[in-house]
């Protein structure tokens, strides 16, 4: 049987901060060390065929960690930009930022712009980095748009304005770390999604991991409401089988 590609795969890149502190290292050497992990899981998604990947790298709960590791998060994250857009670019990667930008740096807020628009006609992998974001602001900011614009709130017209209308709901969403819960991450989007929970720390979690979590995601019975002998119907491989 052949293996089932999840379209879009979405992950809670959680633990940065104890594998630094498990080496006696800075919390935000381990968020360097992520970057890494992260540019590994975004060829890996490219090269088996994901289309779409969305990574929670800054919450809006995260404003309350220590200022040095907020700081340095900032700092981190205006140098990734400068060194790994280029990178990414050339390998048909686009860039979207999701979150409230309005509290971020304006050298921050600069990059992000101008990240997306260099990589605005790629379309071989799209990567959403969620950055100052929270399922919780997702769903008011866009139920805020729509009271303003003086739209009715429907199920259709909220998810039209929310903050990654631009691409299907997640089919798989991993967090590292060892924690079993979502953390106000995509609240909304992943009301169908699979969920997988690997105890790699994220600095950890290579292409073996990822493929795992592929493999688990293969293993499951997505209804989406219906019963099982319902699927069976409309699918003559498994009435086959």
């Amino acid at each position: 049987m052949s293996k089932t590609i999840p379209h879009h795969i979405a992950i809670v890149m959680d633990g940065n901060g104890r594998w630094a502190t498990r080496r006696f290292l800075p919390r935000v050497a381990g968020h360097k060390v992520g970057v890494d992990a992260l540019r590994g899981c975004v060829r890996h998604c490219g090269d088996v065929g994901v289309k779409v990947l969305t990574v929670f790298a800054f919450s809006s709960e995260n404003w309350s960690r220590p200022a040095d590791e907020v700081s340095g998060l900032m700092e981190l994250l205006a140098l990734a930009l400068s060194r790994e857009v280029p990178q990414l670019k050339a390998e048909g990667v686009r860039i979207h930022f999701v979150g409230d930008r309005a509290a971020l740096p304006p050298k921050v807020r600069k990059g992000l712009d101008a990240a997306e628009a260099a990589t605005a006609c790629n379309d071989r992998l799209v990567l959403n980095i969620c950055f100052n974001y929270g399922g919780r602001w997702d769903i008011v900011q866009a139920a805020s748009r729509l009271a303003a614009a003086g739209r009715p709130i429907t199920e259709q017209t909220l998810a039209a304005a929310m903050s990654l209308s631009h691409v299907p709901d997640p089919d798989l969403v991993i967090r590292t770390g060892g924690e079993r819960r979502i953390s106000n991450f995509l609240l909304w989007q992943s009301a169908y999604a699979e969920f997988y929970f690997s105890d790699k720390l994220w600095p950890e979690f290579d292409k073996i991991e990822l493929n795992a979590a592929i493999d688990d995601f293969n293993r499951r019975e997505r209804r989406f409401g219906l019963t099982s002998g319902q699927l069976a119907s409309r699918d003559p491989a498994r009435r086959a089988a």
